[in-house]
C-alpha cells in the first residue's frame, strides 16, 4: 500500500507580542499567518467504503484544523502568561479574544503547540507529518514528526 500526504491550508489573522524582547516586536503587533498542515496515511483501498481512496476527507481534514487551531486564533492575540500581565484585564472587550499562554508566542513556539493539539485529532489511520506556519511572507518555520524524539 502507497504512502501518500495530504495538505490543507489556511490563513488567519493574529497578533502577539514577544516579552522581554530587544526589537520592535516587543510591542503588540498582528501577522497574516499561513498554516501549512500535512498528514500521512494510506488510500483506503475498499471500493465499498466511502472515503474510497482517500487516506482522509479533505473536509474533514479541514474541520479538525479550524477548530482546533484557525476558529481558536484568527483574529485574536497571544500573549505570554506573565504573573503582571495588567494588560488583560478580565472585563476589557479589547481582549475578548485573547490567550494568554505559557510559552512565548513566537512562530516557533506555536508550531510546537499546534502540532502537540492536532496530533491526538487526527484518525487512527492518519499520522501528522508535518506543519509549516508563515508568520510574514518571508519567514516561517516547520515542524517534521521524523524530526522529534
Amino acid at each position: 500500500m502507497s504512502t501518500i500526504r495530504i495538505t490543507k491550508k489556511f490563513v488567519f489573522e493574529m497578533a502577539h507580542a514577544l516579552y522581554n524582547y530587544d526589537g520592535l516586536c516587543r510591542n503588540i503587533h498582528g501577522h497574516s499567518y499561513i498554516l501549512f498542515v500535512t498528514a500521512q496515511g494510506s488510500p483506503i483501498n475498499d471500493s465499498l467504503h466511502k472515503k474510497n481512496g482517500m487516506v482522509m476527507d479533505f473536509s474533514d481534514f479541514k474541520k479538525i484544523i479550524k477548530k482546533h487551531i484557525v476558529d481558536v486564533f484568527d483574529h485574536s492575540i497571544l500573549l505570554y502568561n506573565l504573573e503582571n500581565t495588567a494588560l488583560v484585564a478580565p472585563n476589557n472587550e479589547l481582549f475578548n479574544r485573547s490567550h494568554i499562554v505559557d510559552f512565548q508566542p513566537t512562530c516557533e513556539n506555536l508550531i510546537v503547540y499546534f502540532a502537540n493539539t492536532l496530533q491526538n485529532k487526527l484518525p487512527k489511520t492518519v499520522k501528522l507529518h508535518s506543519i509549516k506556519l508563515h508568520e510574514t511572507e518571508n519567514s516561517f518555520a516547520e515542524w517534521y514528526a521524523e524530526d522529534q524524539n
